[in-house]
């Protein structure tokens, strides 16, 4: 246990990390509560107009969607299995999505009653560890499997290689399983990592929620200002000291007012103030949407911006080229986190500690990130068949399916 930093460590440094992770949940979910500073707005107006926006969300679910985790190719290990009893249908999903908004989720890897491996997705805001930047697995874990109605843990897991220790609140004594594994059974799914930040970076990153906060300012002036566009403000000249008082509000909804003449013969003098246009206040949204969409790879048609007719599905890939840029890079981190995930659960399984270079050969497969139409499809079919003609055999049932998303029906048969 020397070598270890120990559980009170990975404590600290999850509650260090916790808030920044529950900040990116709330602009996910659409529930962040920021202090709207303003001089010239009174702070009973700024309380009545509180905009919501769902930018943020937009840029996790558009990446989300299109990330669609197929299988392993040369699964000599049959690994697939182990994640086909385990609901993959949710936990790929769930494991992608979280590691999108938190930079890095994980992968729970327990025994049910008969040894075979259970798989649970745990969020980053409840997990962590101590990461081999070369495997990409952990030397040691941490991760709250429950907390209370306060918000505590009640139940705590620590991971080490070969045994995972788990703790109940009120309870000094862990409960203590051992395995047959090399490493401990918390596997992490990381977005975007790189050498400073191996727990990678979340696609909310701090300049896309400084502009869903400018956007939200800029509607609700606009709220506030609509107030003034609909009813603007009218004034009279010249009325005289004896003129009766009138009420505003009534002037205000009367199609006709009755102004008379005094013993002079001098009448008062109606206008109104110039009309308050909404102009600028589009405009400004329209320009903070523009920079949105260059930071998340998005358009301004994926922000409710209409700029031109339907596209084909050519067009929509070619606007959408640093997202699916962006995606092909998440494929790679996050397949190879699936593939670990399934070499501890094989250990697990098979109750024997396979290294991790016998599984060398096993892929992780896609979809592809954007569904040809027929258009399309007509093309990559001209494609291989002249391909196929110049190289006999250079595309199979296999690698046309990477292109075009459509199984065979004998691979239907053979996953059914």
């Amino acid at each position: 246990m020397a070598d270890y930093r120990g559980i009170e460590y990975l404590r600290r440094k999850l509650n260090q990390k916790r808030t920044r992770v529950l900040l990116r949940y709330e602009y996910y979910e659409m529930k962040d509560r920021r202090a709207q500073v303003s001089a010239v707005i009174p702070q009973r107006l700024r309380a009545m107009y509180q905009s919501t926006f769902g930018w943020c969300a937009k840029a996790v679910d558009s990446m989300a969607d299109r990330l669609q985790f197929r299988g392993f190719t040369e699964d000599n290990f049959e690994l697939m299995e182990i994640f086909q009893m385990n609901n993959p249908d949710v936990l790929f999903d769930s494991a992608i999505l979280g590691a999108l908004i938190s930079s890095c989720d994980f992968i729970y890897i327990s025994a049910d009653e008969d040894g075979y491996p259970k798989m649970q997705v745990i969020d980053g805001a409840n997990a962590t560890g101590i990461i081999d930047p070369i495997t990409g697995l952990l030397k040691e874990g941490y991760a709250v499997l429950d907390r209370d109605d306060n918000n505590r843990p009640s139940i705590e897991a620590y991971f080490l290689p070969e045994r995972t220790e788990i703790y109940y609140k009120g309870d000094p004594d862990p409960d203590v399983y051992t395995h047959n594994v090399k490493y401990p059974l918390l596997v992490p799914i990381i977005y975007r990592p790189d050498a400073k930040r191996p727990f990678g970076h979340s696609r909310i990153s701090r300049t896309i929620m400084y502009l869903q906060n400018a956007a939200k300012a800029t509607m609700e002036r606009s709220e506030i200002s609509a107030e003034f566009y609909s009813w603007p403000q009218k004034y009279v000249l010249g009325l005289s000291e004896d003129a009766q008082d009138f009420d505003t509000w009534k002037a205000t909804i009367s199609s006709m007012l009755d102004f008379r003449q005094d013993e002079n013969g001098n009448s008062p003098t109606v206008g109104q103030f110039t009309q308050q246009s909404m102009s600028p206040y589009t405009e400004q949204l329209r320009t903070i949407a523009s920079v949105f969409a260059g930071e998340t790879g998005l358009t301004l048609d994926d922000l409710g911006f209409v700029s031109q007719n339907p596209s084909s599905a050519e067009a929509i890939k070619a606007s959408h080229e640093t997202l699916r840029l962006t995606a092909r890079k998440a494929q790679r981190t996050f397949g190879s986190g699936f593939l670990n995930a399934g070499y501890l659960a094989a250990c697990l399984r098979d109750d024997f500690p396979y290294l991790r270079r016998q599984f060398y050969l096993t892929r992780p497969l896609w979809e592809p990130i954007f569904e040809p139409d027929m258009a399309a499809l007509g093309l990559i079919g001209d494609g291989v068949q002249k391909i196929n003609t110049a190289v006999p055999g250079y595309f199979t049932e296999e690698n046309l399916r990477d292109l075009t998303g459509i199984p065979s029906i004998k691979t239907d048969i053979e996953e059914f």
